[in-house]
């Protein structure tokens, strides 16, 4: 049957209706509440533990609407030391597997609700940063882990538990572990090698309280005095040879000495020292009074010499015997033997113990054989040798003497006594070549004592001379000239320095121009010649002037030793004769005349002529 549309009307209002009345009561009822609570509280599962009562009503510290990831970061911005841990990977859960905080954790169970649900048998310590290990695993939680605090807080040093079994007091720091172990507290394992004493032979087997007295491990004592003092004593140091025991003494048998003299010292123990006592030379403290190693510290009272050949013994006498010197070698002396002295006894040179006042010069001992008289001094060994006394031209070297010996100074072809008078002259001979060759000397005396500026050693008449480094250096055709032509005798000085006084024949000019002729000649030849007339003197010859010849101006002798006569520069002086004017018109000829030709006149005079 078709529905009425006006009941189907009245059935939706009523509906209608019905919701309004269902949400204005809801509405009403949430509004009434929500003065004392929010809507979080009333549909809350229930209630928190103590330790969050403050955030009973306040939801929104643990959680995020519609986000249920996000409540671990709301645990961790409270716990912020297990976001630490975390963060850096330590304590429990920073070591264990990454996981919801509300899997292990679920609050809403009440205020009095354990939410740390710990299962002490299952679980691992080692996920802590404390690993049980050795006798720790059967120690019971509440021994480490007090009541009313957090498992974290347990302390992790040793020395927090172990404090009554530290029987060092606290002297060795609180590294424990450094000695002590997990499994057995007593006895303690300790690396001794690792300090600053290590154990070695007997010194393993010997108790600890031996050397560290009431426990005291870090003022124990390190040297081996301290524990063998006794042991010193029975030995016979009593202190004098210091606490180093070690030095002489090891650890595997107090009473054997393994001190090595040769190789701990410098002084190696050699023949009769090696079977000498240490208190023969160490007599008193062995440290602080330092042991000479000098012979003759031991043996001063064995020195014949008085000290006189120093304190080293050892370098002519050994260990084996005193009285032998077999090491001594007189060729590291300031005098070795050679030739005839290797034969020589030692008491020949030596008078006494005292070798050092032997003499060390020859003529100490050969004074009887100078045949010099001491002339030459006391170094006899440059001429004279140790094989024969009398061989002495071989060895003396003239060439380090101030007179070379060369070519025809050399022997045999001159002998000694050419120069040297007698024995007793070898030193003051003179060295100039005057001294001896004076009768050689064909300059009588002219030209120095040094003869050998030009002669030579070689050959007397053969002679060398640098005519340039004279006051007449040779040029020209003068060098092809042999010296008789300008020195007539020896007398080589006596040589005139003039043109004039060898080309007195070669001079055309009789003197005109007087006798300085290098003025116009040179010494290519003499048929060459230039005088230039406008450099050398005041007067410039001009025009026809240059075509005249010298003699026609300078017609008169030239003074003595001088150049030729000035004559003037005026024209009168040559040409009075051609003067028609009889001097009417003065001296100045050039006024009218030039030098091209004397009847040329200036044109200005011609002119005046003609019209006269």
């Amino acid at each position: 049957m078709p529905i009425n549309p006006v009941t189907r009307r009245s059935k939706r209002a009523l509906v209608r209706l019905t919701i309004l009345l269902w949400v204005t009561t809801l509405t009403f009822v949430w509004t009434a509440s929500a003065k004392a609570q929010g809507i979080e509280s009333v549909v809350s599962p229930g209630t928190v533990i103590q330790g969050h009562a403050k955030l009973n009503n306040d939801c929104k510290q643990c959680h995020v609407k519609f986000d249920r990831g996000a409540q671990d970061g709301l645990c961790m911005d409270c716990h912020k030391e297990v976001r630490e841990d975390v963060k850096s990977k330590n304590g429990f859960h920073g070591k264990s597997k990454p996981q919801n905080c509300r899997s292990c954790h679920t609050d809403h169970k009440g205020s009095n609700a354990k939410i740390v649900n710990l299962d002490t048998k299952a679980f691992d310590h080692n996920l802590t940063d404390f690993g049980l290990r050795g006798k720790h695993q059967t120690v019971a939680c509440e021994k480490c882990h007090e009541p009313q605090h957090k498992y974290r807080d347990a302390a992790l040093e040793c020395k927090s538990c172990h404090a009554k079994d530290d029987v060092h007091k606290g002297e060795l720091g609180s590294k424990c572990a450094d000695c002590h172990s997990e499994n057995l507290w007593k006895p303690a394992r300790f690396d001794h090698s690792k300090t600053r004493f290590a154990l070695t032979q007997k010194h393993v087997d010997v108790k600890c309280t031996q050397c560290h007295k009431g426990n005291n491990y870090t003022n124990a004592p390190l040297t081996c005095v301290a524990c063998h003092k006794k042991d010193d004593d029975s030995k016979g140091h009593k202190g004098l040879y210091g606490d180093k025991c070690e030095t002489c003494h090891s650890a595997t048998n107090w009473k054997d000495s393994s001190f090595n003299h040769d190789t701990e010292t410098k002084y190696a123990l050699r023949g009769k020292h090696r079977g000498a006592t240490c208190v023969s030379c160490h007599t008193g403290a062995l440290y602080r009074n330092k042991l000479s190693q000098t012979c003759i510290a031991c043996h001063q009272k064995d020195d014949k010499h008085k000290e006189t050949l120093g304190k080293e013994c050892g370098n002519c006498h050994t260990e084996k015997n005193w009285k032998e010197s077999p090491k001594f070698d007189h060729q590291k002396t300031s005098f070795p033997l050679l030739g005839k002295h290797l034969q020589t006894d030692c008491k020949a040179c030596h008078k006494s113990a005292l070798y050092k006042e032997a003499p060390s010069s020859c003529i100490g001992c050969h004074k009887k054989d100078d045949k010099h008289e001491g002339d030459v001094g006391d170094q006899c060994q440059q001429c004279h040798q140790e094989r024969d006394w009398k061989l002495s031209t071989q060895l003396f070297q003239h060439d380090k003497t101030r007179f070379k010996l060369r070519n025809a100074h050399a022997e045999p072809v001159t002998k000694c006594n050419a120069c040297h008078k007698d024995l007793k002259s070898y030193r003051k001979t003179p060295t100039d070549c005057m001294s001896c060759h004076k009768k050689d000397d064909k300059h009588e005396g002219q030209q120095g004592p040094r003869c050998d500026e030009c002669h030579n050693d070689k050959n007397w008449k053969d002679t060398r001379f640098d005519h340039s480094l004279s006051r007449f250096p040779l040029l020209g055709k003068h060098i092809s000239l042999v010296c008789k032509s300008c020195h007539a005798t020896p007398r080589y000085k006596d040589a005139a320095k003039d043109c004039f006084s060898c080309h007195k024949k070669d001079d055309k000019h009789l003197l005109k121009f007087g006798t300085a002729c290098e003025s116009c000649h040179n010494a290519r030849a003499w048929s060459i010649w230039k005088f230039d007339h406008d450099l050398k003197t005041s007067y410039k010859l001009e025009g026809l002037h240059r075509k005249v010849k010298c003699e026609s101006c300078h017609k008169a002798p030239a003074p003595s030793g001088k150049a030729a006569r000035s004559i003037g520069t005026g024209c009168i002086n040559c040409h009075r004769e051609a003067d028609v004017h009889d001097g009417q018109f003065g001296r100045v000829c050039e006024q009218c005349h030039t030098t091209e030709g004397w009847k040329k006149t200036k044109r200005r005079f011609a002119m005046h002529n003609d019209k006269g």
